[in-house]
């Protein structure tokens, strides 16, 4: 059975706090992105002249890009599939100059007398 006590979540001395203990919070603008799903972000920056608004903010809802044109979202980027380092391989090169390779490595160890195979 849980407990009611009032303090539960708080430590002592906490308390409400506002500006007069924080000082006074900056100017801020409020500026709005739209995703290609739809979702509105409105992410809040200071007026200060210094910092410039980025053109896209990544979307909390779903992840994509989002920009300031509702009607015209920026596209998702393109997701390369994970190719394996054989695959990165035999980008680079056809069967014929790997199977040359192979008959080269394969040599190189029979002569050195690795491997126990028969020449």
């Amino acid at each position: 059975m849980v407990g009611n006590n009032a303090i539960r979540g708080s430590r002592v001395g906490s308390g409400p706090m506002g500006e007069s203990e924080r000082g006074e919070a900056a100017p801020r603008v409020l500026v709005s992105y739209w995703c290609g799903n739809g979702h509105e972000t409105r992410p809040s920056f200071a007026v200060d002249g210094e910092l410039e608004i980025p053109e896209q903010w990544d979307c909390p809802s779903c992840g994509l890009p989002a920009g300031q044109d509702k009607d015209n979202p920026p596209q998702a980027p393109r997701v390369e599939p994970y190719k394996t380092h054989l695959a990165y391989v035999k980008e680079r090169r056809s069967d014929k100059d790997g199977a040359a390779l192979l008959d080269e490595a394969l040599n190189s160890l029979r002569a050195r007398g690795v491997g126990g195979g028969s020449s």
